[in-house]
């Protein structure tokens, strides 16, 4: 039964999702929340904005109806979980306070430290709310206990997260395209190790973001903008923490899958962070120097960074998921093998473009 509510899930987040994006469209334009050609972006026509509003909103909804769902219909069931319920509601009260935020955002243009401040009080909920990490999880040996260090980890756990996906989001149809194998990875992890929480969570975002993919992907209709990217992002910060903490002894969940699988947009924001402190400025400015412009700039298309991106998020999604399936020596000794190799890729390539 829980197999047919998955795919019943998944294709209502699908429909659902491809019905409102058309209307998200017109209500964008309408109220002109447009991103308008700038310096530091790639477009050069106006595109409507906030198209998070149209996943995000049919997330929500899908939430609270799997609430109800378990809490009226499938109480006297086996598949009964009453700690499944609570956090999806959570989950979802936090999603509507992000879509404010980001819709906020996208409109008025909020300074970086002022949606600094409301990802840490929406954090503080969730913490407070049971999203926390108590433990980490070690495939390889015995648990390692936070204590006093849990809040500040959880913290910072989840403003990288969000702030990693939200930095991604600079090219057509690529915080979306991320956004979509990530969860399908947590949605797949979720189903081997038998978390419905995870698993219904995930799933109902993959639906959601395949749908507006179709708009979003190059050449874009519509932006996720800050709506869409701080609602992915929260999303994915959350499911992973359930797996460090609620999920408690299951060794295939850990921080590492996500680290494993966000490479990418983790791998941006450290990058960022790093060039901006060296050239001494704010952590939180905004430049063109993201793996995506540079690639932009020698000259790889919009289209073609979107998919080696996917491909590279794919394949290590997959290495993710050999946690839960075969010897977890063989797959580090593999992820380590893959990372190397196409870091040297990534810079022969770089350097062999520079030069022409």
């Amino acid at each position: 039964m829980i197999y047919s509510i998955y795919l019943i899930i998944i294709i209502l987040s699908y429909l659902l999702t491809l019905l409102l994006v058309p209307l998200n469209i017109r209500l964008s334009k309408r109220s002109k929340t447009i991103d308008e050609p700038h310096k530091r972006g790639v477009h050069t026509y106006s595109i409507p904005l906030a198209g998070g509003l149209s996943f995000g909103i049919v997330a929500i909804f899908l939430q609270f109806s799997v609430f109800v769902l378990f809490n009226y219909f499938l109480k006297d069931s086996r598949l009964y979980d009453q700690s499944i319920i609570h956090k999806t509601v959570y989950l979802a009260l936090s999603g509507i306070f992000v879509l404010i935020l980001g819709l906020m955002d996208d409109r008025k243009k909020f300074t970086a430290k002022y949606k600094l401040y409301f990802q840490i009080i929406i954090v503080c909920c969730l913490y407070f709310a049971g999203f926390k990490m108590n433990q980490l999880t070690n495939p390889f040996g015995a648990d390692l206990n936070l204590g006093v260090l849990s809040f500040p980890m959880t913290l910072a756990w989840f403003l990288l997260v969000i702030n990693a996906v939200n930095l991604i989001d600079g090219l057509d149809g690529l915080a979306t395209g991320i956004g979509i194998i990530v969860n399908m990875v947590f949605g797949i992890l979720g189903v081997i190790n038998g978390n419905q929480f995870i698993a219904i969570n995930a799933i109902i975002i993959v639906g959601a973001l395949i749908a507006f993919l179709k708009y979003n992907f190059y050449p874009a209709k519509i932006f996720m903008g800050d709506t869409g990217s701080l609602f992915i992002g929260i999303n994915i910060a959350a499911l992973s923490v359930a797996g460090t903490q609620q999920f408690k002894g299951i060794v295939t969940i850990t921080l590492l899958i996500p680290i494993i699988v966000l490479i990418i947009p983790l791998a941006d924001t450290f990058l960022a962070i790093f060039r901006r402190v060296k050239r001494k400025v704010n952590i939180f400015e905004a430049d063109k120097q993201h793996i995506h412009h540079r690639l932009l700039e020698l000259g790889l298309s919009q289209t073609s960074i979107a998919l080696i991106s996917y491909f590279v998020t794919f394949l290590f999604g997959l290495i993710a998921l050999g946690f839960s399936l075969i010897s977890k020596k063989i797959v580090l000794a593999i992820l380590l093998l893959i990372s190397i190799l196409l870091i040297l890729i990534m810079i022969v390539t770089i350097k062999k473009m520079e030069k022409k």
